[in-house]
């Protein structure tokens, strides 16, 4: 139920505000839409919840990524972050620098998701869709989570970093922990059960050492992949230390496949919630309407998108959002959900509208933190989609709306599962 003016703040980051953010989001943004929280780590951060705010802190240089410039100083280290990270010696990525050394990385790394780049991966991203798609579609049901939304952009990644397929199962479980550091994630392919915040910080520790020894291989048997590539910028002068390339290809992993899990997961729940949008989108694979999955894809991300709060961001001098003075180390934290249905940015926000063509979200950021893999998250969310509708059309939600799980952390939004039916292939 939505607030109104006469009640007093919201409740954040409760199990039910974690299943519908939004009626929350809608109070913050009329009423308070720069406001100090206690997070539940015990931090102190600002929410940013309306969409002209969130565009000028996303672009703004005086907001850091690098944690170094967070006022709360050592006790609050471990906490803002991925956990793990700083123990691995992994804090060297994209989501934590700025300029220039985030410059100098960025323009490295990019090379990896150029149009060419990511046209020549879209077969192996069908082929992957379509395995997965297999392996459980004469059964009748399924997990879209656990079975689909999860493993398809591990496996992505994995092949895209060029980690070798003996290696890969290894990289799911890793990343079946590392996804339960923000709120719980499915079971590992291996049946372990899911690991303590203390597991994730091991689990992280072994991909750092894993990626390590990878990058001491490829160097004597050079590919096509991005680590192959990190080694041959570094090679040639561009200055690349050993920590920086790990960190590089960790944060890519990590950032690379929870975004997609849960723009697939979101996605398809979305779908499902909504079948006159559905059959709009199901009539124009029919017959072959590109341009409608297209701009399906940008739709979901607004609505219900993968990333809910941007990371982590840090006032390096005194400035002002939305009439707020913010003082120097306070940290801020855009929310990319409330800025995406703001009504003063977007017609009918709540509504979700496949065809909408005035859609400029912030699902993949703003500024020069952009997502630097959002043409392969794009790709991936596309085909997923497109695939798992045209193969089994009549699909259905196995559960009711009300049982689904989300995962109660901080950064991420996405379910814990999505149970589904449909007739099974071959009947």
């Amino acid at each position: 139920m939505p607030y109104t003016t006469s009640d007093s703040a919201p409740p954040l980051f409760t199990w039910e505000f974690a299943a519908d953010p939004y009626p929350a989001y809608t109070w913050l943004r009329e009423h308070s839409p720069v406001r100090r929280t206690t997070l539940p780590s015990g931090v102190e951060a600002w929410l940013i919840t309306r969409y002209a705010d969130a565009r000028q802190a996303l672009a703004d240089a005086r907001l850091s990524k690098n944690p170094a410039h967070h006022s709360a100083g050592a006790h609050a280290k471990g906490r803002v972050g991925i956990p793990g990270e700083r123990s691995a010696d992994l804090m060297t990525h994209l989501l934590n620098i700025d300029p220039p050394d985030h410059t100098r990385l960025r323009r490295l790394v990019s090379k990896a998701f150029t149009p060419r780049r990511i046209a020549e991966f879209a077969p192996r991203v069908q082929e992957l869709t379509d395995r997965l798609i297999d392996g459980f579609s004469a059964r009748g049901e399924a997990d879209l989570i656990h079975e689909f939304a999860f493993p398809l952009p591990i496996y992505a990644i994995c092949d895209l970093l060029g980690v070798p397929p003996e290696d890969q199962d290894d990289f799911r479980d890793w990343a079946g922990l590392m996804l339960h550091s923000s709120g719980g994630g499915p079971r590992t392919p291996r049946g372990r059960e899911r690991g303590s915040r203390g597991g994730v910080a091991r689990s992280v520790k072994k991909m750092r050492a894993y990626l390590a020894e990878l990058i001491h291989r490829k160097r004597a048997d050079l590919g096509d992949d991005l680590i192959s590539g990190l080694i041959r910028a570094s090679d040639h002068g561009e200055h690349l230390t050993e920590n920086e390339a790990a960190a590089m290809a960790f944060i890519l992993l990590f950032a690379g496949f929870e975004t997609t899990v849960n723009l697939v997961g979101n996605g398809a729940y979305a779908l499902l919630r909504h079948p006159v949008q559905r059959g709009l989108f199901q009539g124009a694979l029919r017959r072959g309407d590109d341009s409608l999955l297209a701009t399906a894809v940008e739709e979901l991300l607004r609505y219900d998108g993968p990333v809910e709060l941007a990371t982590w961001r840090f006032a390096t001098e005194p400035l002002t959002i939305g009439g707020q003075v913010i003082e120097p180390g306070d940290p801020v934290l855009v929310v990319l959900a409330a800025a995406d249905r703001d009504p003063e940015r977007f017609t009918a926000p709540d509504t979700l509208d496949l065809a909408r063509s005035d859609n400029p979200h912030l699902g993949f950021g703003h500024g020069i933190h952009y997502c630097l893999g959002a043409p392969l998250a794009r790709l991936e969310a596309q085909t997923a989609l497109s695939t798992l509708f045209t193969r089994l059309p009549d699909l259905q939600l196995a559960a009711n709306p009300d049982e689904l799980r989300w995962r109660g952390g901080l950064i991420m939004r996405g379910l814990r599962e999505l149970p589904v039916c449909f007739t099974r292939e071959g009947s």
